[in-house]
């Protein structure tokens, strides 16, 4: 019995340990997670977000506008399958969740909007490899002081001509009645 017990403790101390490797995965190589990254970029990103954050506050659309790519980058908050489907079932069969008027639209929406708007950024976490770099944070959106949504979001960014430039910016969205359950 005793020899039983132990072969079956040996055998789960086995299973335990194989699946605790399988859930971290392979040990990844040296050359992994080495990005070329400098002081001088990671300061130049931050101060991209601070602009970013301080133009809404401004509505200086031009600043805003100055801080992408070009107009027509990737501005969205996909929208869920269940939106999709009501779309797709009621106005467009190609619907996918994602606007194309995205910038542009924003940019129209903080020029217009009477109230001050502002997107306050928790956790922001930079991640550049030379050229490429990519911003996450958590997001709150304010209008006129009160909560609009908040959720996460993701900017890809590129280093053109040796200015820092926003590619694409998507994000979730919660309204803001959510934030309190």
């Amino acid at each position: 019995m005793y020899k039983l017990a132990s072969a079956v403790l040996f055998g789960c101390s086995l299973l335990t340990a194989g699946m605790a490797q399988a859930q971290t995965g392979p040990v990844a190589p040296p050359h992994v997670g080495r990005h070329g990254s400098t002081p001088e970029d990671i300061r130049a990103i931050e101060k991209v977000v601070a602009d970013f954050q301080a133009a809404l506050i401004a509505k200086d659309v031009k600043l805003l506008s100055s801080l992408m790519l070009h107009t027509n980058i990737l501005f969205a908050a996909p929208a869920d399958d269940g939106f999709i489907k009501k779309m797709r079932d009621t106005t467009d069969v190609h619907f996918d969740g994602v606007g194309t008027a995205g910038y542009v639209s924003f940019a129209n929406f903080i020029k217009r909007e009477p109230q001050r708007t502002e997107e306050k950024f928790y956790n922001v976490k930079i991640t550049q490899d030379r050229h490429v770099a990519w911003v996450n944070f958590d997001y709150e959106f304010l209008v006129g002081d009160k909560l609009s949504n908040y959720g996460v979001e993701a900017w890809q960014m590129v280093k053109r001509d040796g200015q820092w430039k926003i590619l694409s910016v998507v994000w979730s969205m919660h309204a803001a009645a959510e934030a309190g359950k």
